[in-house]
């Protein structure tokens, strides 16, 4: 069995905590029962400050497990409800990178589907329409674009305009890019780590108590796919290949 790689803090003052999370470690406590990165931060805060008691850290949002990047909690009662509202009303601009099995045939693009959430624990429907099959389906777009191209590996710049349950898993696959190593969507590549290719790379928004712009960013797994795109990421030009 594979070590998991510990969570980074990247992020902290006295309203957030914004963590690294390592692909394959739950956000929230489930049925399994593992160790969260809730409980991992609040380790770090108890042992970080000397605090006694229970500690007070709430995610804002949520990661997929096997997915990777920033994640970020509200570490006051004062900043939770006010990054919830920002969360909410698409006030946080998101950007993952996702290493996908198929170059796509337009550089950049727009999806626009409706996610079925289905049966819990199976995937989510990415529709290209509304249904009378599926009346609960929400609407859900994400911008895309080709961030780099290497040795047969595709990187995607993504950035969702909505926030749906598996939303950017399941409408790469729906466009014939299945995220590398997901074979829940469709991959025909196992995954080489504990996780699948897809990155949370960074959240911009105003501090929900301090007013100014913030933008936290995640380094990838230490992963050679990884590792051979890491110089691609926002801000650092592309590598496309001809």
């Amino acid at each position: 069995m594979k070590q998991m790689v510990s969570p980074q803090v990247i992020y902290e003052d006295n309203h957030l905590l914004a963590l690294n999370k390592p692909a394959g470690m739950l956000v929230h406590a489930d049925a399994t029962g593992d160790r969260t990165l809730e409980d991992w931060g609040k380790g770090y805060i108890k042992h970080q400050y000397n605090k006694p008691g229970n500690i007070f850290l709430t995610p804002c949002h949520r990661l997929d497990r096997p997915v990777s990047g920033v994640c970020l909690f509200a570490r006051t009662s004062k900043a939770l409800p006010r990054i919830q509202e920002l969360f909410r009303t698409r006030q946080v601009r998101k950007v993952y990178y996702a290493i996908v099995m198929e170059r796509p045939a337009e550089l950049t693009g727009v999806l626009e589907h409706y996610i079925d959430k289905g049966e819990p624990g199976q995937p989510v429907s990415a529709l290209s329409r509304p249904s009378r099959r599926h009346p609960k389906a929400k609407h859900a777009t994400l911008r895309y674009e080709l961030a780099a191209e290497m040795d047969q590996l595709f990187m995607l710049r993504v950035m969702p305009d909505t926030g749906r349950p598996h939303q950017i898993r399941a409408q790469l696959a729906a466009a014939g890019m299945p995220i590398r190593g997901d074979l829940k969507y469709g991959s025909s590549m196992k995954p080489d780590f504990d996780g699948i290719y897809l990155h949370a790379w960074s959240l911009s928004f105003e501090h929900p108590v301090k007013h100014i712009p913030l933008t936290i960013t995640a380094d990838p797994p230490q992963t050679v796919a990884w590792q051979k795109l890491a110089g691609f990421m926002e801000g650092e030009g592309s590598a496309w290949e001809d």
